[in-house]
């Protein structure tokens, strides 16, 4: 179904069809019709962070940054899903037009800068979602919170989500808030990781259940900065990392109409620099932080190979957009033939 409809997704603009495509999930849910756009894949868990998971695909974080539409997404057959990057305050992020897609190369270039409700939005969303399975909330600081600040922004929004998340993910690698990126370097991020850690204890004290919290970086670190995040990870006693967020990088895409518009880079250019860095911070941290791999998912090999390179589950985002749900499926029926599970 979706290669019909794709190319009328296609002739609106990325944005238009990406606020489309999550209406649709909405009414196909509500209408029980969720099956018709996707069958859920067969049960394949694992047991990571000390979750269990349905299976090993999720929803990556900035599809549905509110939210909004965790049912419909849900029944799609996701084995968790990730919303957000949610900050503090609500912001319109940044002037449109900012996402871009590249047909050629399957990818997506994006500059939405958390455009988001607001933390507050976030939680009501939640509270009145029937989703039931596992939740992850990515944080993120305000545009306008000096970094020398930004340890308050990501406590507010980590103490809002903690009674709703299975597992909260902090966010310092979108390359669409600047200065963000700086907060991964070594030192801060020690001052800044065990501030966050600190506050998880103690909400873990207060709720009487401790949820793990991950820290996604970027895919543009050099083997240096890989190794000092390395080690602030396993020093903090964080529970795990996602390999990564979108890249800057051109390389890949270069001579296309939209190569040069700023912003994060996704989809299939994405694959080879994301799938390195998994395999690099596995090689540095072994089986003391598990990592979720994300980037350039396309098929089912994609997925299978992610795994194989030291992952423990995987995400989706770009290869939905050009694939569609079936994406899903392809994904879990990859990763149960070659027994790529931990």
């Amino acid at each position: 179904m979706y290669d019909l409809i794709r190319p009328l997704l296609f002739a609106l603009d990325a944005e238009t069809a990406h606020g489309l495509t999550l209406y649709a999930s909405d009414v196909a849910w509500r209408s029980n019709l969720s099956g018709l756009i996707n069958k859920p894949p067969a049960d394949l868990p694992v047991t990571v962070f000390g979750i269990r998971f349905p299976n090993p695909v999720g929803l990556a974080a900035g599809l549905d940054k509110n939210g909004e539409h965790l049912d419909g997404l849900a029944a799609m057959g996701f084995g968790f899903v990730e919303i957000g990057t949610v900050t503090p305050r609500p912001q319109p992020g940044n002037d449109k037009p900012r996402m871009f897609r590249l047909p050629n190369h399957q990818a997506i270039i994006n500059r939405l800068g958390f455009n988001n409700g607001g933390i507050d939005a976030l939680v009501r969303n939640v509270e009145k979602a029937s989703f039931k399975s596992v939740l992850g909330i990515n944080i993120g600081k305000n545009k306008d919170t000096p970094n020398e600040r930004a340890t308050d922004d990501y406590l507010l929004c980590l103490e809002r989500a903690y009674p709703l998340a299975s597992y909260v993910t902090v966010n310092i690698s979108s390359p669409n808030t600047q200065g963000l990126r700086d907060l991964q370097e070594e030192e801060t991020l020690r001052r800044f990781i065990g501030t966050l850690r600190d506050a998880q204890e103690r909400l873990a004290s207060q709720h009487g259940k401790r949820k793990p919290m991950l820290l996604k970086i970027a895919p543009d670190l050099s083997e240096t900065e890989l190794d000092a995040i390395a080690e602030v990870l396993v020093a903090s006693g964080i529970d795990g990392v996602i390999c990564t967020n979108t890249t800057v990088d051109r390389d890949r895409v270069a001579g296309d109409p939209h190569a040069n518009e700023t912003g994060g880079l996704s989809g299939k250019p994405l694959f080879a620099k994301s799938t390195a860095v998994v395999r690099g911070m596995k090689a540095r941290v072994g089986d003391r932080l598990p990592i979720i791999g994300v980037g350039g998912i396309l098929d089912g090999d994609d997925a299978a190979e992610k795994l194989q390179s030291g992952a423990s589950l995987v995400q989706v985002y770009s290869g939905l957009v050009y694939r569609g749900p079936r994406l899903i499926n392809e994904a879990v029926a990859e990763i149960r033939r070659r027994g790529t599970l931990a």
